[in-house]
């Protein structure tokens, strides 16, 4: 379990983040078009998960946006957007901003994506949400980077999520 904090009030998580070095847990969302994604559906791409509560809030849409920006620049590199969010307002968000460089998932269905990467929010009132994370994955689906955002409201480290790539 991990503890961030909303605001300076402590809240937990579920578990913790796949460790650098290890093979990151697969998993099945819902893109826009509610069809079922998986992680080897990436296969053979470095991959870029930015984890995040909720589109409709003012951190989580802009961290939608810098990596929206910062992906159309990568070379064999997928961006996936990721909440609970229903796809239908990660495409609505998306579609009005222009957004076209990211992958949007939903994990709604089941919350298994959650679960298995340990970042699911167990208490507050974001409880069940997911807490603001970034995963990087080589084309292998081996963890090169990760980071668990302390304070849910500030944005992660753009620079050093993109430089772990390299």
């Amino acid at each position: 379990m991990a503890t961030v904090t909303l605001k300076g009030n402590e809240i937990h998580t579920s578990g913790e983040l796949p460790k650098v070095g290890t093979t990151a847990p697969d998993f099945k969302l819902t893109n826009t078009d509610l069809e079922t994604i998986s992680l080897s559906d990436f296969s053979g791409s470095k991959v870029v998960l930015n984890i995040f509560p909720s589109i409709d809030t003012g951190t989580c849409a802009a961290s939608v946006r810098a990596f929206n920006k910062e992906a159309s620049e990568l070379k064999n590199t997928k961006v996936l957007c990721i909440s609970h969010d229903l796809p239908f307002a990660m495409a609505r968000f998306c579609g009005a901003e222009g957004l076209e460089d990211v992958v949007n998932l939903s994990d709604y269905k089941n919350g298994s994506f959650g679960k298995a990467y340990g970042l699911d929010f167990t208490d507050g009132p974001l409880e069940t949400l997911h807490s603001r994370c970034v995963v990087v994955l080589d084309e292998n689906a081996k963890v090169l980077y990760t980071e668990q955002v302390s304070e849910i409201v500030d944005e992660p480290n753009y620079k050093a999520a993109l430089e772990a790539l390299s």
